[in-house]
């Protein structure tokens, strides 16, 4: 089973840099690809960015394309977000996902979630 935490977030100004992580707490052997999703109060879900699990393959969101990067370390079960060229619009909670594929179908464990806020 996958327990995922997610930290690193916290106070930025617009134009700086953040990294968030994601940390397998189990130390899960199982292969699984990694996302992150962000929410602020009243917005809806958004998707971020996502690796696969032999982390060969990066995705983005259109909104971060060129300004956030994905990464993971599997010595240290841990995914990064790279976060540059912050813009208050990026104010969000980091949520942490992780998905994979079993006999019944895809599986899905979320993570707790990181506070990101960037002032203008």
């Amino acid at each position: 089973q996958v327990q995922l935490v997610a930290s690193g977030g916290g106070l930025v100004q617009s134009g700086g840099s953040l990294r968030i992580s994601c940390v397998d707490s189990a130390n899960s052997n199982l292969n699984f690809a990694t996302g992150w999703f962000r929410q602020a109060p009243g917005r809806e879900r958004e998707f971020v960015a996502a690796i696969r699990w032999s982390g060969a393959n990066k995705y983005y969101g259109n909104s971060v394309r060129g300004r956030f990067t994905i990464s993971k370390d599997h010595a240290k079960n841990t995914v990064y977000l790279q976060m540059n060229s912050l813009k208050p619009e990026d104010t969000a909670v980091y949520y942490c996902n992780a998905n994979w594929v079993t006999y019944y179908g895809r599986e899905e464990v979320w993570g707790q979630g990181t506070l990101v806020t960037v002032s203008s």
